[in-house]
């Protein structure tokens, strides 16, 4: 999509199907997820201050894996309200609080753009990997900044460069080149549309935020064999089915192949080891 032709209604029409369709394996693939997002997520509620009896807004929360872990820090004097786009993750994010035991969790189907949620009432928002899909980043920042308490803490986590994630920028590019897609205007939703040096600390600085600061975490994602990390990219990455849907069956399993192939780079003896590059960004609402 060009600069000219993006449709921020259609994309989020586009992104909510997509997750809905989606929810099941990457609710499925939970342990791979918590195995290579958990350390950065502990950075995540670490800035965010999440501690006994805080309450926490999760902004596109999907299966809820970093909803559990900020759970069971508040404790049973705090909560957390987990919000997203897609009704069908949400469900799956509440039964595994349900399953953990953990009454101190509410889900709630809300778009991160247009937070409908009473303002200054929490005390830290999280978000995992879910500040790249918004359209309108900076208006998700300052409904953030206007659900936080004075004080308030909110702590994201993104993707670094494609440079530093070729486990993802190597699909990307494939998929790019064999759909003829040009490379995303500055400003358009994408994976790596908060990665560049600088550019979240700037968004959360101009959404009001201060004491902004980021971190870099190291967080290749392991699996037994690249034939596994395609197939859980084929069932779980929304953005990567996005991007092959102007492509008809045939080339579509042309393009898988190929992603494969020249992801083996990454294999050895103990299996696939992605390289990815996570930011974890935090900043404090004024008052």
């Amino acid at each position: 999509m060009s600069s000219a032709t993006f449709d921020p209604g259609a994309y989020k029409r586009t992104t909510t199907d997509q997750w809905q369709a989606a929810a099941e394996p990457w609710h499925r693939h939970g342990p791979t997820l918590e195995a290579w997002l958990g350390p950065a997520t502990e950075v995540m509620l670490d800035l965010a201050g999440v501690g006994p009896g805080a309450r926490v807004l999760d902004v596109a929360a999907g299966a809820g894996g970093q909803t559990i872990a900020a759970a069971r820090r508040a404790g049973p004097d705090g909560r957390v309200l987990a919000t997203d786009i897609s009704s069908n993750i949400l469900a799956f994010a509440e039964r595994s609080a349900r399953e953990a035991g953990l009454a101190n969790v509410e889900t709630r189907v809300v778009d991160g753009e247009r937070l409908d949620v009473p303002a200054g009432t929490f005390d830290a928002v999280i978000s995992r990997v879910g500040f790249i899909y918004f359209p309108d980043q900076h208006a998700a920042f300052v409904g953030m900044r206007r659900a936080l308490r004075p004080g308030g803490r909110l702590a994201g986590i993104v993707y670094s460069t494609p440079e530093a994630n070729r486990f993802f920028s190597i699909p990307v590019a494939i998929i790019r080149r064999r759909a003829q897609l040009p490379p995303p205007a500055p400003g358009q939703p994408g994976p790596f549309s908060l990665g560049a040096p600088g550019v979240i600390d700037a968004a959360f600085a101009e959404a009001g935020f201060t004491e902004v600061e980021v971190r870099r975490v190291e967080a290749p994602l392991r699996l037994p064999s690249t034939a596994e990390f395609v197939r859980f990219a084929r069932e779980s990455f929304g953005a990567l089915h996005q991007m092959l849907a102007g492509l008809g069956d045939a080339e579509r399993e042309e393009a898988w192949s190929e992603i494969e192939a020249e992801l083996s780079r990454y294999e050895t003896a103990a299996g696939f080891d992605g390289p990815c590059e996570l930011l974890v960004a935090a900043g404090q609402a004024p008052g």
